[in-house]
């Protein structure tokens, strides 16, 4: 492949510039507008394409009122009257805060369907309480908390989902209610690893809140739980789209917040506004440069070849989610998670299609294993946050992680290999596949 294959050029350009921390999404435009000077097309064909894929999808509306309703939440006090209420539920036991990292990972990830807003706002808060009086170590806080925000995009709403269903063209209501069950998976699986080393490290039991004091916690913490209830009940009642309750749970979080915690006021509210923004820029940046690198990869038929060659060893359905599980995980360790949604995952589409996978199923597959890869070693984005927040070295963190790691991965592997869990609660909504 000479330097001036059209081809060829844009994926050096594209190499180059993310080596030299361009960001990806920008790095992707140039190197299609690079493309397309090389074939001899009009440049302006890269504008065309972004443009025509952000206006056409209305789905995409419900990325920034999702990361509203997360901004809103983390600068009221909602996260913490749930905070609160996990450790009234699961506190009282040895290594209790851990297990409140995680619950609390559980009823926060229904409300933002974000994995960094979990360890931005609710991970902030666990970690100081993990941390004071020296109860766990920076580190482990810091791992546990990294590991239970994976949770957050797989347990609906979820701002992945929403982009796997942007280039698979799967509906996103199945797509939330099949990541119900594997979510729960993945926290259980924390819970029990977190127990398991809380015995063998012994940590400490943490003071049980009072019986009589759980109907009060529960009461304060009831509007903030009431959130996914509305979300998810719109959406599977047929009430509203996915979209429309992307913008419900945005003035639910903004009412709940204001007029019953009186906890927001105007000069929050704007910085949850800038926030939001910044966020949705960074992804809609993303977003439109895999449109236009998606025109690439379409032009020089990737996909069909791709399927071709895979074809030549007579893969299974089994075999192809291995080869798929092992690629994804290796890209997590220096890609982030929506660029391989959105540039690798397309890529396979119509092998799926040909090998007959459910294509819900496996969209929980390859978002689930994008979310490991945010906490994969060397590059895992959440491993710099939780670091950023608690200053710990990031070879403890990543010790103190990898545990927990082993214990996502066997999650993995039963979502993977076992379908029927993915697909349950979508086939008692309608669902034929």
């Amino acid at each position: 492949m000479s330097m001036l294959d059209p081809m060829g050029a844009s994926l050096a350009l594209i190499l180059v510039l993310a080596v030299f921390a361009l960001p990806i999404g920008e790095a992707m435009i140039c190197g299609t507008i690079l493309y397309l000077a090389l074939a001899g097309f009009d440049t302006s064909i890269a504008a065309e394409t972004m443009l025509q894929g952000l206006f056409n999808s209305y789905t995409l509306l419900a990325i920034p009122l999702f990361i509203l309703a997360a901004d809103i939440m983390n600068v009221g006090s909602l996260a913490d009257r749930l905070l609160r209420f996990s450790q009234a539920l699961v506190g009282r036991f040895r290594g209790g805060l851990g297990h409140v990292n995680v619950v609390s990972s559980l009823i926060f990830s229904g409300m933002s369907g974000s994995a960094l807003a979990d360890a931005v706002g609710m991970g902030r808060i666990i970690i100081n309480m993990m941390t004071k009086d020296g109860k766990y170590t920076p580190s482990y806080a810091a791992a546990i908390t990294a590991a239970s925000a994976t949770i957050g995009p797989i347990i609906p709403p979820s701002i992945p989902m929403v982009l796997y269903a942007l280039v698979s063209d799967t509906s996103i209501g199945y797509l939330f209610a099949a990541g119900m069950l594997p979510g729960l998976l993945m926290g259980l699986v924390l819970i029990v690893m977190n127990a398991w080393l809380a015995r063998r490290r012994a940590f400490p039991v943490d003071e049980a809140v009072p019986m009589r004091a759980i109907p009060r916690i529960t009461f304060r913490a009831f509007p903030a739980l009431m959130l996914p209830v509305i979300l998810l009940g719109g959406i599977y009642g047929g009430i509203m789209t996915p979209t429309e309750a992307a913008a419900a749970a945005a003035a639910y979080a903004l009412l709940v917040s204001v007029i019953f915690y009186r906890s927001v006021n105007f000069c929050q509210f704007y910085g949850a506004l800038l926030s939001s923004g910044r966020s949705t820029a960074n992804i809609g940046i993303l977003i439109a440069g895999s449109l236009a690198f998606n025109y690439v990869i379409t032009r020089e038929n990737v996909p069909d070849m791709l399927a071709g060659w895979l074809q030549q060893f007579e893969l299974s359905q089994v075999g192809f989610l291995i080869v798929i599980n092992l690629l994804l995980l290796v890209l997590g360790c220096v890609l982030e998670g929506g660029a391989i949604l959105l540039i690798i995952v397309p890529i396979f589409i119509p092998t799926v299609q040909a090998l007959g996978i459910d294509p819900v199923h496996f969209g929980v597959v390859v978002v689930v294993n994008s979310m490991i890869g945010l906490v994969t070693p060397p590059y895992g984005l959440l491993l710099f946050v939780v670091q950023n927040i608690t200053k710990a070295p990031l070879s403890s963190i990543i010790r103190d992680l990898m545990p927990f790691l082993y214990a996502l991965l066997a999650a993995l592997a039963v979502i993977t290999f076992v379908p029927d869990l993915v697909l349950f609660l979508p086939r008692l909504l309608g669902y034929q596949g």
